[in-house]
């Protein structure tokens, strides 16, 4: 569900408000409270929101009935954040009467992501995950501390003002959430700041083209026509093979699909219809996901660099500038904390669709992978960027990747990365082993008949080792 739904709802006449809000799932954005919920409970929902990307708290309603928050305690509500969350989380406070005979004052809080990270007055850090408000460990912590560096940039004022930015996509947007005008649209999702200034996060939503300010927040498509990139004459990129997809991001994202689904790598096989069929040979699900994963949470802080999406043969590439957060493991991605680098802008984008229908995270971009019987999708991180490779090779037989070391892991996943005959010693470096266990690793695989040597004797120095048919 998504964070428009609950929009929606409140817009709702009295005498269809209770209805209206009974039928709306809790979930990332949206949380019930009973009339008689303490401000200190109230403290860890709003610094699990505040954390993540905003939100919506109404406090007075129980097994889908609204109820009465009296005089007494309304006031107290008001002072949750001051009174129970370090630093103060920052809200808004909305009363709402509904009932007619029976009149009724139900609390609306509106939760702003914060800029920094936020505590209860115990010291508990929360995240907003789903529909849970999950304490999050010290190294979880400090990961949440390095993505609200990050998030400051999309909140940091431009030089544009409203009346700059597309009226037809703001327009659009704010009748989707239910709100009169593009201002009120804007400011109900925090993208304009406290003296009315529009926000980079806005500019990147709803400029025509924010390229003019922002050059570099653009998505590159390239196709090849070899499995390697190839240098100078020997380069491989296909003529018409460089597209660079501008303007807002949600037209970034939708004309990037549309540029890349004609240019996957396919192949023929017997469809439903007794016909043979050209099938991508990379689930559009997973590359989809991959490109708006990239495009959403990437570093718009990061200058000189953009979103590559490369096309080859046997793989896809997407390359997106930052980093993964704070102490989260690339070769353990399944296990990354829920990522907010940009919380105003992946809100608008749930609002929109787009990562509700297109973008559920990295474990559906697995699931769709290893549901066609593909290898599993491989992350790489430098200094400045981080990438995502998924492969159109088959998977491994769940038994014989049991057998396998992680030693041995590591170095197929060095092999499948580089395309390319390597010998025992570089395999060694880049898998981060010694000689003496590329070796062994080694010969685990070839008795699997995964890996193939290639050389003339056994003290060969040119000897390689190469991918064999799985």
């Amino acid at each position: 569900m998504t964070s428009a739904a609950v929009d929606a709802a409140l817009a709702q006449t009295p005498d269809l408000l209770e209805s209206a809000l009974a039928r709306v799932p809790e979930d990332q954005w949206f949380e019930r409270k009973s009339a008689g919920v303490s401000p200190r409970d109230l403290a860890v929902p709003l610094v699990a929101m505040a954390n993540a990307d905003g939100g919506v708290i109404v406090v007075g309603m129980h097994d889908g009935v609204l109820e009465d928050v009296p005089p007494q305690r309304r006031n107290a509500i008001r002072q949750a954040a001051m009174d129970f969350t370090q630093p103060p989380v920052r809200m808004h406070v909305e009363e709402l009467s509904v009932g007619g005979d029976d009149p009724r004052t139900v609390m609306v809080l509106r939760v702003e992501p914060g800029e920094t990270v936020h505590h209860t007055h115990k010291g508990d850090c929360y995240l907003r995950i789903g529909d849970e408000s999950r304490k999050l460990t010290a190294a979880q912590e400090r990961e949440l501390v390095y993505d609200r560096g990050a998030a400051q940039y999309e909140a940091s004022p431009t030089t544009l003002g409203v009346d700059d930015l597309d009226p037809a996509q703001l327009t659009s947007y704010a009748t989707l959430i239910g709100v009169g005008s593009p201002e009120r649209a804007l400011a109900a999702r925090d993208l304009i700041d406290r003296r009315g200034r529009v926000t980079v996060a806005a500019a990147l939503l709803f400029d025509e083209r924010p390229q003019r300010e922002l050059p570099n927040a653009l998505v590159r498509v390239l196709k090849y026509g070899a499995d390697e990139r190839g240098v100078g004459d020997a380069m491989t990129l296909e003529a018409g093979g460089d597209r660079r997809i501008e303007g807002s991001i949600p037209q970034q994202i939708r004309e990037a699909a549309k540029a890349i689904e004609p240019l996957m790598p396919k192949w023929e096989q017997l469809g439903p219809a007794g016909l043979f069929e050209a099938t991508s040979r990379i689930p559009r699900d997973a590359w989809l996901e991959g490109l708006v994963n990239a495009v959403v949470h990437r570093s718009y802080s990061t200058m000189g660099d953009h979103v590559r999406f490369e096309i080859f043969p046997n793989r896809v590439e997407i390359t997106s500038p930052g980093r993964f957060p704070g102490l989260a493991n690339p070769s353990r991605p399944l296990e990354v904390t829920r990522y907010a680098r940009n919380p105003r802008i992946a809100r608008v984008c749930a609002d929109l669709g787009i990562t509700r229908e297109l973008g559920e995270g990295i474990r559906r971009l697995f699931s769709e992978m290893r549901r066609r019987g593909l290898a599993d999708p491989i992350y790489e991180q430098t200094s400045s960027s981080v990438k995502l490779t998924l492969l159109a090779v088959d998977a491994l037989p769940a038994e014989v990747t049991a057998r396998l070391t992680s030693s041995a892991r590591a170095i197929l996943t060095v092999l499948r990365l580089h395309h390319r005959p390597m010998g025992t010693g570089e395999l060694a470096d880049l898998a981060g082993v010694t000689r003496m266990t590329a070796t062994r690793a080694l010969a685990a695989l070839e008795q699997e008949g995964i890996v193939t040597w290639r050389g003339n004797s056994k003290r060969d120095p040119r000897a390689t080792w190469a991918l064999g048919q799985l």
